[in-house]
């Protein structure tokens, strides 16, 4: 059996095959049939495995929780791609940007100048790259913070970082269990033990 048969690909599929140099984030927009959440990590297309139950729960839960307190000033977008430079792209968990910049329904990417805050949860087969390789290129393109998401028992536990102008990198602010309590990017708090709720939706008037 071919590989591509074992993703449900025709035989005759063609795997992309990289340019000299590697692809660079305005391909992304341009390649056909890529899986969805299909990231760019230095000039390299990444494909992610199907969410666990924990990770989707999780994008919900803050994801819901950043949208009801952020100001008016700032936006929440879930699984939307960062454009940080020219051979990197990736596709942040959730992320907070400034509502101006804002372009319309055919957008597909923010400029990593107008991202407040990125987060990751971490997956099996994304450990690495959100422990080692996504922090920095976050940090050198600028964006204020960063929250790193694992797992334990089944409840989040949430890394928080800010970037020190000094160094050009992010310092660890806090490790939170069960709740957390924060003033930046702006005063939030959070039942990280909620993760199963459902989110207080208001019926239709």
């Amino acid at each position: 059996m071919s590989a591509a048969r074992d993703y449900g690909l025709d035989d005759d599929y063609e795997w992309p095959r990289p340019p000299e140099g590697g692809w660079t984030a305005d391909d992304l927009d341009e390649l056909p049939n890529l899986p969805p959440h299909t990231e760019l990590i230095d000039g390299s297309l990444v494909f992610v495995s199907p969410q666990t139950r924990f990770h989707l729960r999780t994008i919900r839960l803050l994801e819901y929780a950043l949208l009801s307190q952020a100001p008016d000033a700032y936006d929440v977008d879930r699984e939307f791609s960062v454009r940080l430079d020219r051979r990197n792209r990736p596709e942040p968990d959730v992320l907070v940007y400034r509502a101006d910049a804002d372009t319309g329904p055919r957008q597909t990417w923010h400029h990593s100048d107008s991202v407040v805050l990125a987060v990751e949860v971490v997956s099996e087969d994304s450990l690495e790259r959100d422990r080692e390789v996504k922090p920095p290129k976050y940090a050198a393109a600028g964006i204020p913070y960063y929250w790193r998401v694992e797992e334990n028992d089944g409840l989040p536990v949430v890394y928080t970082y800010e970037l020190d102008p000094a160094t050009g990198a992010y310092s660890v602010t806090g490790i939170h269990h069960d709740r957390m309590k924060l003033n930046v990017p702006f005063p939030l708090t959070v039942d990280l033990t909620a993760i199963n709720r459902r989110p207080p939706v208001p019926p239709p008037s």
